[in-house]
């Protein structure tokens, strides 16, 4: 009788462990089957944590308040980015001027000016004077293009007023371009004058900070250090 029963209690575990193992295989069958659509639909363990965390820190730097913050804090770089860019376009101006100064000299009209000019001005310039002449020969009229490309560069202002003027007036362009360029020489004489002027200010920060510490670290403290060991 002890017999049977060790012999029932055998199966019973052996058919327990068999049941077991059966079912975990089927788990697995199972997950097997439903993990191509998990990786098709969105991204599981890390690459799903890290998009959640990338949608919940995109959400919150669209802020309304974190957009006017931004927009603060980088309204310098932005004032200094749009400074140099128009320093960049006044340094090349007198170039452009004189460039089409001689091609007025040379019997150029104004529209066949600007043409050669853009052909050889500086890289900031060049672009919007092909801009003039492809507005004016899509029919738009000269002086228009002339008066956009003011606008829209305020630096070439003066000389597409000059050139604007004697295309619709029939007025010669030899002296007006001649004065446009002694006065944005002086522009640029007055504006590299200003600049002189600020280095002493820009130079306190170093000299106070820099300078003078490494003055007083290779020269005072030495001999205080020496006097105190004596």
């Amino acid at each position: 009788m002890s017999t049977v029963v060790i012999a029932l209690a055998w199966g019973a575990l052996a058919g327990l462990t068999v049941a077991r193992v059966a079912g975990r295989a089927v788990v697995a069958v199972r997950l097997r089957a439903v993990r191509p659509r998990a990786r098709a639909g969105r991204p599981a363990g890390p690459r799903r944590l890290a998009a959640h965390l990338h949608a919940r820190w995109r959400d919150r730097l669209r802020h309304p308040g974190l957009r006017v913050v931004g927009r603060v804090a980088g309204a310098p770089v932005r004032l200094a980015r749009e400074r140099r860019r128009r320093e960049a376009v006044l340094a090349e101006v007198p170039v452009v001027v004189d460039l089409v100064g001689v091609a007025v000299a040379a019997g150029c009209t104004p529209y066949r000016a600007v043409a050669v000019a853009a052909r050889w001005s500086p890289p900031r310039v060049a672009p919007v004077l092909e801009r003039v002449v492809q507005v004016a020969d899509l029919g738009a009229g000269f002086g228009r293009a002339l008066r956009v490309a003011g606008r829209a560069v305020p630096e070439l202002h003066a000389l597409t007023e000059a050139l604007r003027v004697s295309s619709e007036l029939g007025s010669p362009a030899g002296p007006a371009l001649a004065r446009v360029a002694a006065e944005v020489r002086a522009d640029v004489r007055r504006r590299a004058e200003a600049r002189a002027r600020t280095v002493p200010v820009r130079l306190l920060f170093p000299l106070v900070f820099c300078v003078l510490p490494a003055f007083v670290l290779l020269t005072v403290v030495p001999a205080l250090l020496a006097g105190t060991t004596r």
